[in-house]
Parts: structure tokens; C-alpha cells; sequence
């Protein structure tokens, strides 16, 4: 039989694919390359029908392939695919790096560049070369031969590191879970968390309830279980996961494994030429330096913190008051925090939850894009799949296909936490004129159906669905045909939250929530005072969430830009230190939060996790247009695509956002946004 992963076929066909699969078309396609690479290297007078699109053609088979299996590794992981995903990495961490360090193939993109009709090409053509040539110089092509070598080597060593980080999160967040035959010790905890519980338990063949570390089962305990010895004990499974703390303490301990992946990264970062990690990560973002990114995130905590001080002061005298508690410990917080968000406007998420059943939200979601970007969105039930939770959708317009998305939404065993956007297949042009559409992977981690009712969502996954769609959008409406600055690709890591972080402002406006918004049961849309109250609460602890991502931020940037071999950080210090000058509420001694921390350690945010609140202020100041002219106005949602969505990668963000905006961001949008004003940051 032959590979079906080596299929030219837009979608991949899950239903064929075997783990015994994988492997083979890996090594096939690395073969393949390996020999073409040399061939288009040699040329005399490269052209970009002759290098480019070639290149590209093998680029683009290979991640047809790598992105099927990296996908399935983080939403059906079994020890047999973490084993065949592992090799593979390793494997084409050799490969990426082979090719990042070939000077002939460098040379002949030079030549290419050179040519005095380079200019003659489009501007997403000349982006891709120039965008390569920099991506030769980060990937040691200039680097001596002994220096070369350290540098695959290290290369090579932290695609390991990262992966067996990754693995350790999630095995001991899995590892863990606290069984409760006991329904008292649960008083609190809403219906769709004690059916959830109730669940879990079955799952495990136990009687009772089961707590587990998915968010959707530790969130509602931290929020509203009454029983605090049990919020402190998940609290500390939570924050201690992966580290030498907690009940799990030194099983899957990452302390060595961050240490070893700061190192390696300083060392290739000297290597190129660069003072640190956090100098080469801005090689490929829109921040031009440390000190401006340094500066942007201070400003904003110099702005939110006080705010954020004055809501932890009111929470502990309402804790006070009304509860007689006088010491808020860490797992307190978001109990009392909730408490004073009901008796302040009368509204809790549990209190929505029944508005926002599952496929009200996404059918009403594909309403809100068809009016802002005049695409029609259609499941095909036909398609198959990897898993039953799991759809794939069509997006047309004006009858005409043009792109895929698969839907995989509720938290399961054996998937990785979190919620995300990969792409399965690019948008691109090849050299014999066939168009290949995009295809993405949406994936979240939401509370599944129980006992047969449909699965009803909190306000903050909604608004989660809608940012990773918004990811998703940038991938799939994108209209450039040159797959490297197709979609995603190529655009600056801070200013890719830009779209996603965006598209959550329609979960807030009245008029699109009556599109998304519907009585699981009843159908009656939304009622307008619980509308008025979800509105009023939307900056509840605003400034505390703030100063929350702040730290994040500072953490991860300050951790990379300070490491050195002379200075080798550790990053539990550093964690602490920034805690100590930014954070409003006190960690206990055990948190070890870096441990489990993802986003940088296994994930693209390396000395990048300011993108976010970056980013986000492109997003509102975005937003406050069409807060200007109707949140469905055609001509802005025209605009935002042609200027946004559909430019991928080709141009510089800053100019993309000129283009659309008319002038550049401005940070009060996002204060606005997020409730921190003038006088609240005066007060």
C-alpha cells in the first residue's frame, strides 16, 4: 500500500494513516530533498522559476508530512507517537540546519538577488529572498566549519530539550488527579463542574468525582469550591507541576532541562554575533531592541500596577468583611475574587455558561466572519478524521473554495493543554501554476459534553475560540501564493497575535452576541440584564490580569536578555525577582511555575511572550476603528482583510497597520480597552 502521507491530496486522509507510516515518509522526503537541494545549489544563473519555486515545492512537501505528525502528537499522544514524533524531530533538526548552513545554496539566493531583474518580482517574492538570506546568516551560514558544526550540534540538542520538555508538562499534568467519593468536599463547585468531576471518575472506573489538572476541571475548583484545604492542594499540584515540588516532586523535574536549554541558547546566539537570546529573537520581530521592548512593558506596568494594587486591597477587605478571612493565600484569590465579581454585579461565567452552548458559539462565529469578510463557512461531515470530537469545515465565497479548517474543541486524555493554531497546509502557487489552499488546525481544551447535554461553554472559551480562529483566518484568507510570507509565514512573532487577539472583540459587542448567544435549551437569545451585567464586569480585575501577563512578559524577556555564561540566571530567581517588583499578589514558596512554563521552553515565545500585550495594542487600537464606524461596517471588515488578513507576510506589519489604520498604534487604546484610564491610573 502506498503512504497516503505522501499523498499530494489537499486533505490528509486520517482514516489511512498508521504510526508505521510516519517514519518512512519522513526519511523519503528528506532523501528526495537531500539530492534536489544539490542539483538546484549548482546552478550557474538561479531564477526564481528555477531555485525558488523548487525550493519551495520541497519545503512544501515535507511540511505536508510534518505537520500531519506533529498535529497528532499533541492531540492523540500514545508512547508510540511521542517515540516516532521524537526521531522524526531529530531528524529534520539535522536536516533544517544542513540546509541553514549550505553556502552554495546561500550563494545561489544571493545570485538570485543580484540578478537585475530582481526587482521585477513582486514585493512577496522579493520578501520571501530577503527573508531567506536572513534566515541563512540566523542559521550559522557564515559561521567557520568548526562553528558550524556547535552550532548543528546545538541545534540538535535543544529541539530534544524542548520536546522532552513538553513531554514532562504534560505527563504530569495527566499523572495527576484527586479522587472525592465525598460530595461535600466539593460544596461550591457548579452543576457543570460536579457532571464533569462526576465523569472523570467513570473514566477511571472509580466512584465519586475525579479533580483533575485540565483546565477545565482545576479552573471551577480554584474559583468557587468552598473546601480551601482542596483548593490549596490542586493549587499546589498546579503550580508545581514539573518540577522538584509537589506531590509528583523530582518525577518529571524540568530545573535541569531549563538550564541546559538557556545555555545552548546563549551559546548559538554568540555564535551569530548577538549579546544574547533575546537580541536574536527580536532579529525577526517588530521591536527593534531590548531596550524598547524593556520599555514598552515597563510603561505598561508603570500604568496598570497601581490599579492593580487598589483591586487586590478591595478583594482582601471584602474577604475581610464579609468572610472574616485576613490572610488571602495564593489559592484564595480566585475564590474571594469571584465571590466579590457576584455581589458586586450579580453575574458569575457558571451564570452564562447555559448561553453559550458549543455549536450555537461556532455556528454563530462563522455568522460574525461571513459578515465582516464575505466568506461562507460549511462542515463536511464526510471528512474524516482523527478523533469523533473532531470536524473539518470549507470556507468559500461567492461559491468558490478557498480554504480548510479542522475543528478539534474539547479536552481529552492523551491531548496537550492549551489551545492553538497550526497550519496544515499552505497557500501557495507551484512553478506549473496549481494553487494549493491552506488548511489549519484549530485545537482547544474545552469542558466536553456530559450525560448527554450539549457542551456548554464560559464566556473566557468563547473568547478563546475566537482567538484562535482569528489565527486561523490569518492563515486561511490569506492571498499571497509565495508560501513562505503565505498566511502566518513570515510575519513578525509580534505582531501574529495581531488578528487573534483582534477578533475576540466581537464576543463582547451586543450586536454580535445575539448571533452567538442563545439558551441551550430555550433558544431565547441573551437577556439584556444579564448582557448589561456581563458587560459591566468585563475590566472586573483588570489591572491584576494586567500586571499578570506583565510579569510573564518581564520574566521570559528579562531571564533572556541577562543570561550569559558568566551570568547563567536561574530562572526560579528570576521568576521571583520580577515577582517581587511587578506581581500584586504572593506566590507560596513551592510555585515553581517556569517549570511548566510552555510557551518558552517548548514553544516559539522564547524572549517573545511580550507579543502578546504588543500585539494587543495593535488589536484594540484596530478594534477602536470599527468601534468608529459599526463593528459590521463592510468597508472597515474589506479593509482589515485586504490590509491585514489577506498580506500574510509579505510587508512589514508596521506598514500593513498604517495601511489599514492611517497612522501608527497607540498604546491608550488598549488602557482604554482594558478600563485602565487616565483617572484610574491617577487615582
Amino acid at each position: 500500500m502506498n503512504n497516503p502521507l505522501l499523498s499530494d491530496q489537499l486533505l490528509p486522509a486520517f482514516d489511512q494513516i498508521r504510526v508505521e507510516h510516519m517514519e518512512p515518509a519522513v526519511d523519503q522526503i528528506l532523501g528526495d530533498n537531500r539530492a534536489r537541494i544539490q542539483e538546484l545549489a549548482s546552478q550557474e544563473d538561479p531564477a526564481w522559476d528555477s531555485l525558488v519555486q523548487p525550493m519551495q515545492a520541497l519545503d512544501d512537501r515535507l511540511n505536508n508530512v510534518w505537520s500531519v505528525i506533529s498535529h497528532l502528537n499533541g492531540v492523540l499522544n500514545t508512547e508510540e507517537i511521542r517515540a516516532v514524533h521524537k526521531r522524526c524531530l531529530e531528524k529534520l533538526t539535522e536536516y533544517g540546519t544542513e540546509v541553514s548552513q549550505n553556502e552554495q545554496l546561500c550563494a545561489a539566493f544571493k545570485k538570485l538577488a543580484a540578478r537585475p531583474d530582481f526587482t521585477d518580482l513582486t514585493e512577496a517574492q522579493q520578501k520571501m529572498v530577503n527573508n531567506t538570506l536572513r534566515d541563512f546568516r540566523l542559521g550559522g551560514v557564515d559561521l567557520a566549519p568548526e562553528k558550524k558544526q556547535a552550532f548543528a550540534t546545538l541545534s540538535r540538542e535543544l529541539a530534544e530539550l524542548s520536546s522532552r520538555f513538553s513531554d514532562n508538562v504534560l505527563d504530569a499534568t495527566q499523572n495527576w488527579f484527586k479522587h472525592i467519593t465525598d460530595e461535600q468536599e466539593l460544596s461550591g463547585l457548579p452543576q457543570s463542574a460536579m457532571d464533569g468531576a462526576r465523569q472523570a471518575a467513570r473514566q477511571r472506573d472509580l466512584d465519586g468525582f475525579v479533580i483533575t489538572l485540565d483546565f477545565p476541571s482545576f479552573y471551577p475548583v480554584m474559583t468557587y469550591c468552598d473546601n480551601r484545604e482542596l483548593r490549596r492542594e490542586v493549587h499546589e499540584a498546579f503550580v508545581t507541576r514539573a518540577s522538584d515540588q509537589g506531590p509528583d516532586a523530582g518525577k518529571w523535574d524540568n530545573t535541569p532541562i531549563m538550564a541546559e536549554i538557556l545555555q545552548r541558547r546563549y551559546a548559538q546566539s554568540r555564535l551569530l554575533g548577538f549579546n544574547n537570546y533575546a537580541e536574536r529573537s527580536l532579529a525577526k520581530k517588530m521591536a527593534s531592541s531590548v531596550d524598547e521592548v524593556l520599555a514598552f512593558l515597563n510603561q505598561l506596568a508603570a500604568k496598570s500596577k497601581p490599579m492593580a494594587e487598589r483591586e487586590v486591597a478591595e478583594l482582601k477587605a471584602f474577604a475581610q468583611e464579609a468572610y472574616g478571612m485576613d490572610d488571602l493565600k495564593a489559592w484564595d484569590f480566585g475564590y474571594y475574587g469571584e465571590k466579590l465579581r457576584q455581589k458586586r454585579y450579580d453575574i458569575s461565567p457558571e451564570t452564562l455558561r447555559p448561553w453559550f452552548p458549543a455549536d450555537r458559539v461556532i455556528s454563530g462565529m462563522f455568522e460574525v466572519t461571513e459578515k465582516l469578510f464575505g466568506v461562507q463557512i460549511e462542515q463536511r461531515p464526510e471528512v474524516k478524521t482523527w478523533h469523533e470530537d473532531a470536524t473539518a469545515y470549507r470556507i468559500s465565497q461567492d461559491g468558490e473554495e478557498i480554504a480548510w479548517f479542522y475543528l478539534d474543541p474539547y479536552a481529552r486524555q492523551g491531548k496537550r493543554g492549551g489551545a492553538w493554531m497550526a497550519d496544515c497546509r499552505v497557500r501557495w502557487r507551484d512553478q506549473h501554476g496549481r494553487l494549493q489552499l491552506p488548511v489549519a488546525f484549530l485545537t482547544c481544551n474545552f469542558t466536553p459534553p456530559v450525560d448527554g447535554k450539549p457542551a456548554l461553554l464560559t464566556h473566557d472559551e468563547v473568547t478563546t475560540l475566537f482567538h484562535e480562529f482569528g489565527h486561523g483566518l490569518h492563515h486561511m484568507l490569506t492571498q499571497v501564493e509565495v508560501a513562505d510570507v503565505s498566511g502566518i509565514n513570515g510575519v513578525a512573532w509580534d505582531a501574529v497575535e495581531l488578528p487573534s487577539q483582534f477578533l475576540e472583540n466581537w464576543c463582547w459587542n451586543p450586536e454580535s452576541l445575539k448571533l452567538i448567544a442563545a439558551h441551550y435549551e430555550t433558544g431565547e437569545p441573551l437577556p439584556q440584564d444579564l448582557l448589561d451585567k456581563m458587560l459591566a464586569a468585563k475590566n472586573f480585575q483588570a489591572g491584576m490580569q494586567m500586571v499578570r501577563q506583565l510579569e510573564f512578559s518581564l520574566f521570559d524577556f528579562r531571564l533572556h536578555a541577562e543570561f550569559s555564561d558568566e551570568n547563567p540566571v536561574d530562572p526560579l530567581a528570576m521568576h521571583r525577582e520580577v515577582r517581587d517588583e511587578i506581581a500584586v499578589v504572593e506566590a507560596p514558596e513551592f510555585n515553581r511555575f517556569p517549570n511548566a512554563f510552555s510557551h518558552i521552553f517548548a514553544g516559539g515565545y522564547a524572549a517573545g511572550y511580550y507579543s502578546y500585550k504588543w500585539a494587543e495594542v495593535l488589536a484594540a487600537d484596530a478594534f477602536s476603528l470599527f468601534e468608529e464606524r459599526g463593528i459590521f461596517d463592510p468597508e472597515t471588515g474589506r479593509a482589515f482583510r485586504e490590509n491585514i488578513l489577506e498580506m500574510g507576510g509579505s510587508r512589514e506589519p508596521a506598514e500593513l497597520f498604517r495601511a489599514f489604520r492611517g497612522r501608527d498604534p497607540d498604546v491608550d487604546a488598549l488602557l482604554r480597552q482594558s478600563g485602565i484610564t487616565d483617572q484610574e491610573r491617577a487615582a
